[in-house]
């Protein structure tokens, strides 16, 4: 792999993991691990269900119990009384409240006032407008819980091109995700298994979960490229788990982040001293963790912000050699893909 400039390279298309591990005939938590030390760089490998070897007792692994939404739904697009077209995509990016969500309508000029009409008696007006940005501010005619029932009997998961074929939502879950509202699966977290976790707690290894419903990465259109800053995303953290965190640190052991999600919502609780919110935090090399010790991440595209986030952990160069070798080992990327623990 030769690096064009920092943390950009060569992926091969076909390390693209374009089916769920289980399509492969594996179980979710026997993907490969690749383990990089974040001092010396030092590199192993191994396969998820071994975590524990890694970790010590009194260590505390945090996950995102953020549930993945089926965000891509399908709507007859009108104006006043007028259909402009039968059937034209919306894309959920991001909820703004009970009933008002940011969504990307895949149809083109959409304007204030345009109403998409779903089935089961379901509508949304177009409110306004995000500034600078595809993306369409809509209000549905149900709420709350009424709302995200729909939602998940008519929508299915936003699925990215190296994915060649539908799969459930199912697919698209973590085992213990318990609290609808993301867009896109928290998909560190989707290597784990109860079994996996009740050999981390029987090792007195901690586990606690929080919550960050994260939005839509992809515009689908290269001209519309969010920064970290645009992407706003809501997080809630415990009292009772930030307790756990500090004690933890206090105690001498690792607070280990399971996904950039989870490593966005502690270090924003850290910066600004509040549990819950909206984050628009970015963090690269030049950003001091005071939460995260560790991460467990998936392997992340070329100029991914993701990226950027990882050498706030370990040196570029460093990564930049790991990701060498995980490409010339084989390894599958992205959400169906295999694991990196970084400590």
């Amino acid at each position: 792999m030769v690096a064009t400039k920092a943390l950009d390279f060569y992926l091969p298309e076909e390390l693209n993991a374009s089916l769920p591990p289980e399509k492969r005939g594996l179980r979710r938590d026997h993907v490969r691990m690749m383990v990089l030390d974040r001092t010396t760089g030092e590199i192993k490998h191994d396969r998820f269900f071994h975590l524990a070897n890694y970790l010590q007792a009194g260590d505390l692994v945090i996950l995102n119990n953020s549930r993945t939404i089926p965000a891509v739904l399908h709507a007859e697009w009108r104006r006043n009384t007028i259909q402009l077209a039968p059937k034209v995509e919306v894309r959920l990016a991001r909820r703004r409240g009970e009933d008002t969500w940011d969504a990307l309508v895949v149809a083109n000029p959409v304007n204030a006032g345009d109403i998409l009409q779903f089935p089961f008696e379901l509508a949304a007006t177009v409110i306004g407008e995000k500034e600078n940005s595809p993306l369409k501010i809509i209000q549905f005619t149900k709420k709350g819980p009424d709302l995200f029932n729909i939602i998940y009997a008519l929508g299915e998961p936003v699925r990215y091109e190296y994915i060649e074929q539908p799969w459930d939502l199912d697919y698209y879950q973590t085992v213990f995700a318990s609290h609808p509202g993301s867009v896109e699966m928290p998909s560190a977290g989707r290597a784990f298994s109860w079994e996996l976790l009740f050999k981390l707690m029987r090792k007195d290894i901690q586990v606690e979960y929080i919550q960050l419903h994260t939005g839509l990465s992809y515009l689908l259109d290269d001209q519309w490229h969010q920064t970290p800053e645009e992407n706003e995303e809501e997080y809630q953290i415990s009292e009772q788990t930030m307790e756990r965190i500090l004690q933890t640190k206090a105690s001498g052991k690792r607070v280990i982040a399971v996904g950039t999600t989870v490593v966005r919502a502690l270090e924003t609780a850290a910066k600004n001293g509040s549990l819950s919110g909206m984050t628009n935090l970015y963090i690269d090399q030049h950003y001091p963790l005071k939460m995260a010790d560790g991460i467990i991440t998936g392997l992340h595209e070329p100029k991914a912000s993701h990226l950027d986030m990882l050498s706030a952990f370990v040196s570029e160069k460093h990564l930049l050699q790991a990701y060498d070798q995980a490409i010339e080992s084989r390894y599958l990327w992205h959400e169906f893909g295999d694991m990196n623990l970084i400590l």
